[in-house]
């Protein structure tokens, strides 16, 4: 009777331990849902495939667009086995050629030789991911340099309509994607005249924003300002070593923003916009002939993969089909072995078995003890008391081990916390420190040197509250060479899809 009344006690002592309060701002559950997928397909394919550009003028004729081979089903499943969660595909770009049968434009595929004028490519997009149970994500660029009414008050109205065709026409879709490409010079109908508007006034982004409310409630928003993802602030495939999740998000719009802010984060930022890095695997959007020998290597995108969703952001790879309508077979292999490079990389947690000890617990109790970063499961974590800011995790082994990566996640629905943090092994020669870094937020990864150790310890230095970790895991790496001295910034850079003002 005196054990069960202590097992009785103990457990009532767990459960009545007060939870952390959040720490404001905190991410709605779709935003929490869309980190989750971390890496995630672009598709820039129209008009500008078959006339050998970036950012069409506006003027080239529909009868030009004829992909022979369009499978949209070949698409979809190379990045299914490349190990992506969603593709996003740009139903229109900045030149207005739209890849529906729009019925507020002739500038579409129903003017094209494409299926003789009866073509829709976004339903057989649409398609193609439902039947791969993959996410689907529209882009639709707010310029349009074919439209005569651009900059007029009336093309709102026409944007609207197109994004309610979009949204109503397709099925579910998990991110709506505009740009900040945002007037210049055009066709516009014939005119060939440049075009000026005030980015923050004229397309009411807030009424824009509503539709995608009221039609796709469950689809996050992109922009240089969100209103639900941010742009990263460049295109060469990195978020900042300190990236925070949060941003003052009245203070941006899309193709106005302080790119510095966007790459970092605000700490002190008022809403919770998450960074989305996008990358194309060549160094233009659209497929060219010319760049076939320039896709890039798998070391360069695992510099990618290291910058985007191992500093708190996700990857949105750019892979353009070629003119037949399908991914080039040389974009495919490497897709490929960009995924087996990624197996290699984090084939076995060497964390998941070994055992874990925390400097302080929560109330001493279980239910945020430091077991809760090995037991797989997010939804858990080791918490400190309120008042302790500065705390240890201690990975413990058996026997030495050898090991050159960490990833850590904070469990951000209640906040993202780290301002500072340090990893330490204790090798032969004794404790050495490995790193010290800013924030961690929903994953950090951390490329380390190749160390054998007894334990590895990581230190909590600076909190904005308690912290709270729901993960550790430890790996050991292949070699792989490095790329063009092993920094992402030394890639070559993209050509803009839009977000860059030239």
């Amino acid at each position: 009777f005196l054990i069960f009344a202590t097992g009785l006690f103990l457990l009532s002592a767990c459960n009545s331990v007060k939870a952390p309060e959040a720490i404001l701002p905190i991410p709605e559950a779709k935003q929490v849902e869309w980190q989750k997928m971390e890496t995630y397909a672009f598709v820039h394919f129209g008009l500008n495939t078959f006339n050998d550009r970036e950012w069409g003028y506006g003027d080239s004729d529909p009868k030009t667009f004829n992909p022979a081979k369009l499978d949209c089903e070949q698409w979809v499943k190379t990045f299914v086995e490349s190990g992506m969660k969603g593709v996003i595909l740009t139903a229109k770009h900045h030149d207005g050629f739209c890849l529906w049968p729009s019925a507020y434009t002739g500038h579409s595929v129903k003017n094209s030789p494409y299926k003789d004028g009866q073509g829709d490519i976004v339903r057989e997009f649409a398609d193609a991911c439902r039947a791969e149970g993959m996410k689907m994500g529209l882009y639709l660029s707010p310029w349009d340099r074919n439209r005569a009414d651009y900059g007029k008050p009336e093309y709102i109205e026409y944007y609207r309509n197109q994004l309610r065709e979009l949204l109503t026409g397709y099925g579910d879709v998990f991110e709506v994607w505009f740009d900040g490409a945002n007037g210049g010079d055009g066709w516009y109908g014939g005119a060939n005249e440049t075009r000026t508007i005030d980015r923050n006034t004229y397309y009411d982004w807030p009424g824009t924003g509503q539709v995608v409310r009221e039609l796709q409630p469950g689809a996050v928003m992109f922009s240089d300002g969100g209103p639900d993802v941010r742009w990263v602030g460049n295109e060469k495939g990195f978020a900042g070593e300190t990236n925070w999740s949060l941003l003052k998000r009245a203070d941006f719009a899309p193709g106005a923003a302080d790119r510095e802010a966007l790459n970092a984060g605000q700490e002190d930022g008022t809403h919770w916009l998450p960074a989305e890095v996008d990358v194309s695997i060549r160094p233009g959007w659209y497929y060219h002939e010319a760049e076939d020998s320039l896709v890039r290597t798998v070391p360069q995108l695992l510099d990618i993969y290291y910058a985007s969703v191992g500093r708190n952001a996700s990857m949105l790879l750019n892979v353009p089909p070629d003119k037949t309508g399908r991914i080039p077979a040389v974009d495919s292999l490497r897709l490929m072995e960009f995924a087996r490079a990624l197996a290699a990389e984090f084939s076995k947690d060497l964390a998941a078995d070994a055992r874990v000890s925390a400097s302080n617990v929560r109330g001493h109790s279980g239910r945020y003890g430091a077991m809760r970063v090995t037991d797989g499961d997010t939804a858990t974590y080791w918490a400190t008391d309120d008042d302790v800011r500065n705390a240890s995790l201690t990975v413990m082994f058996d026997q030495p081990t050898v090991f050159n990566r960490l990833l850590v996640q904070e469990y951000i629905p209640l906040g993202q916390r780290v301002r500072k943090f340090r990893v330490e092994a204790l090798t032969a020669d004794g404790w050495r420190t490995l790193a010290e870094e800013t924030t961690i937020g929903y994953k950090r990864i951390l490329r380390l040197p190749t160390v054998t150790a007894k334990e590895v310890r990581l230190t909590v230095e600076e909190a904005k509250a308690c912290p709270l970790i729901s993960n550790l895991q430890l790996f050991c790496a292949p070699d792989v060479p490095a790329s063009s001295g092993g920094t992402v910034a030394a890639l070559p850079a993209a050509v803009p899809s839009g977000n860059a003002v030239l």
